[in-house]
């Protein structure tokens, strides 16, 4: 009989009645912020320490990505041994995805492939990306064929982040769910009971069967024998998956079955939620555009999105302001740029600034909307540049010999 790990029994979404994650519902108590740190007990995965950071760059010879530097990247299952393979010259993959939900993504949605092609490009191992245009089909009510049409257009911008086409697969399930793919969704599903999917995602009798067939989908792209035209005999090559902690409930319940199925389990890297425009509770949504800055966004757009809507820990007065500084808890636009001003120097000259109060809110709102303008105007220009050969060509179900070069 298998042998679960005690810290990775199911977690279900109740389990905690002060804040919900999983993968449709982000929210703390009251409108306040999530505890991440209970989250990390609550799941049962780890933190990401300084030391594992390190072992990163002396693995890779390369400073840290930003995301792990600054603590957005913050909690991982088994990333450790990902890295001791690594050391002894094992390869590994990398597996993230996108649900296709909106014509156009807004930055949060960024953050995870911004990181996988760090990854990519410093471990020099093979990515596939998986576009769960059923799963929104599903969730959101969209016809089959508007799905489909989201995951090319959401495909366009992945490709645009400056993935290695000779690394990576793109795919999307409506187009590729069959085969061996098929028969580990199969084997999966047998593993887990109706009991144990509700307890893991929370499903009720009020859910159409759509949904609770859903989750072998996510998981087996763990598995490198989904992929027989990439991976065939590397049955035991690991998988590690960067993303956002929401994610984690498909994963563990992946993680507790894959050994069942001779699989190692795929590790995670899981990040924090990059926050709503107005600090809400939660993440930045989709659903409300003033909630998001959107990569579709012109300079005009941003500027007026970050003045207006941008929540400030700078005081309501200048003189008040002056003397005993702004709040860094609590500001957006410092938490904007703690993911995204690259330097490190210019970032803790801005929070000791702002936090003394020798630095106004309009001063700091200000180096946001060059930082995000810029980083909004050169990634239009790249997705520009992505035709529809480029995306058959992500998208080409083929062998990628040159992938671990």
């Amino acid at each position: 009989m298998e042998v679960v790990d005690k810290k990775e029994e199911i977690a279900t979404e109740s389990s905690s009645e002060e804040q919900v994650v999983n993968p449709w519902e982000v929210s703390a108590k009251d409108g306040g912020k999530i505890d991440y740190d209970k989250l990390i007990d609550q799941f049962g995965c780890q933190r990401l320490d300084e030391s594992l950071i390190d072992r990163v760059e002396r693995l890779t010879s390369r400073k840290p990505h930003v995301f792990l530097r600054r603590g957005v990247f913050f909690a991982h299952r088994d990333f450790n041994e990902v890295l001791d393979s690594y050391e002894r010259g094992d390869k590994f993959y990398l597996y993230t995805g996108r649900g296709p939900s909106s014509e156009a993504l807004h930055l949060g949605h960024l953050i995870p492939f911004m990181f996988t092609k760090y990854l990519q490009e410093a471990f020099k191992v093979p990515l596939v990306i998986q576009l769960t245009d059923d799963e929104k089909c599903m969730w959101k009510n969209l016809s089959v064929e508007e799905s489909q049409r989201l995951a090319r257009e959401n495909a366009k911008d992945i490709i645009a982040c400056g993935f290695d086409v000779t690394k990576t697969f793109i795919f999307s399930d409506f187009d590729y769910v069959g085969g061996a793919f098929y028969k580990n969704m199969v084997k999966v599903a047998k593993c887990v009971t109706l009991n144990k999917a509700m307890g893991i995602f929370g499903f009720s009798g009020e859910d159409h069967i759509g949904k609770l067939s859903f989750p072998p989908v996510q998981a087996v792209p763990s598995f490198p024998s989904s992929f027989p035209h990439l991976f065939p005999g590397k049955d035991k090559l690991r998988c590690l998956i960067p993303c956002a902690i929401d994610q984690d409930p498909y994963f563990r319940m992946t993680r507790d079955v894959a050994p069942r199925l001779g699989y190692s389990k795929p590790a995670l890297i899981e990040s924090t939620f990059f926050p709503a425009l107005q600090a809400k509770n939660g993440k930045m949504s989709a659903s409300d555009p003033n909630s998001a800055i959107y990569v579709t966004d012109t300079a005009k757009d941003i500027k007026n999105k970050i003045n207006r809507y941008a929540f400030s820990g700078g005081q309501d007065s200048i003189e008040k302001h002056r003397e005993i500084g702004a709040n860094l808890e609590v500001d957006i636009p410092v938490k904007y740029l703690s993911f995204f001003l690259e330097d490190d120097a210019e970032l803790e000259h801005i929070k000791k600034e702002y936090g003394e109060g020798r630095m106004l809110t309009g001063e700091v709102k200000k180096r946001l909307t060059e930082v995000l303008t810029e980083m909004v105007e050169r990634h239009r220009m790249a997705r520009a540049a992505v035709t529809d050969e480029m995306v058959d060509a992500f998208m080409d179900v083929r062998p990628l010999p040159n992938m671990f070069e």
